[in-house]
């Protein structure tokens, strides 16, 4: 059945990266990484044309973590005061209080002032490479608490992001890619507690794993080889970020992918097909075979050449 408050919008890229870089405080936007369909859609914006993309947020990773608590207080007050709009869940009607446990408290997300379209929703790095599960810190503001989230792969999205013109930064498509694939060996049963565009039963691994597809997609749009020059910028990525285990995690980094193209049903690469046609390809909406075919090409020219580094002797 469809869910009114879940449908996304049309969202030009662009033009919300400048709004959201207006409404920061100029001291934090060194310290904002847009990460999601908005970087992607910012980056790939020559293959798009132009044409918007399809979501309801926008995340913006604060980063160094070391900077990231200052900011995030900073950026929620400020966004607040010039009329930015706390956005309503069905679990946070309102923010949470000094009483209020950590785990009971909502994120930052916020709407611009009169609109509905999107939100921002701000989170941060890990604080180590041994930080293996989500972490909440808490946010004390003159408006409320709220928490700042942060999840493993996160530490990838902050390696070396792409400056942007108008003082903020973007992730690397190829990184993001990375982290959600990373984030998901398997297809997990728990779905999107929002929904997603108006179905309530979207699974979370194929919404990530349906970004991965879309953001390949996309760089093959720019360059049929470019996902050839991955491995090595993988490799790199997490020797740098997971000095201690980069092989066990580049060994399990198509585990996921895999198991959703040899769904015999089809049931979990249709989700994913849904969210890339109502997400980052709402203008370019593929086929279920166009996008088996880019998840084959994922696999030879990134993920397989990758697992074989892994396997190399050191």
């Amino acid at each position: 059945m469809a869910n009114p408050e879940n449908n996304m919008r049309l969202v030009d890229p662009a033009v919300a990266l400048q709004e959201i870089a207006d409404a920061v405080p100029t001291a934090c936007r060194k310290h904002v990484i847009i990460i999601g369909s908005l970087a992607a859609g910012y980056y790939y914006r020559d293959q798009l044309k132009g044409m918007a993309v399809r979501t309801k947020d926008a995340d913006c990773l604060l980063s160094p973590r070391v900077a990231a608590l200052k900011a995030g207080i900073a950026i929620a007050e400020e966004l607040r005061d010039a009329g930015w709009e706390f956005k309503k869940t069905k679990g946070h009607k309102v923010p949470g209080t000094e009483d209020t446990p950590d785990a009971e408290l909502p994120a930052v997300r916020l709407s611009p002032p009169g609109k509905i379209e999107w939100f921002i929703e701000l989170l941060t790095v890990p604080e180590s490479p041994g930080d293996r599960g989500p972490r909440w810190t808490r946010l004390k503001t003159k408006y409320g608490d709220f928490v700042l989230p942060s999840f493993r792969f996160l530490s990838l999205a902050n390696l070396d992001p792409v400056a942007t013109e108008m003082g903020i930064s973007i992730a690397r498509p190829e990184m993001m890619a990375l982290a959600n694939l990373l984030e998901h060996p398997e297809i997990k049963t728990d779905t999107m507690s929002g929904g997603f565009a108006d179905r309530m039963d979207i699974k979370r691994s194929n919404k990530d794993l349906g970004r991965v597809l879309a953001i390949a997609r996309l760089a093959m749009g720019r360059d049929e080889d470019a996902l050839q020059s991955w491995p090595a910028l993988w490799k790199t990525a997490l020797q740098d970020r997971f000095p201690d285990e980069w092989r066990v995690l580049a060994g399990r980094a198509g585990q996921g992918l895999r198991v959703l193209l040899a769904n015999e049903q089809e049931q979990d690469l249709e989700q994913a097909l849904y969210t890339c046609a109502n997400g980052l390809l709402a203008s370019k909406k593929p086929t279920l075979t166009q996008l088996r075919i880019t998840g084959g090409r994922l696999l030879q020219d990134a993920i397989k050449p990758l697992e074989a580094e892994a396997r190399k002797r050191a």
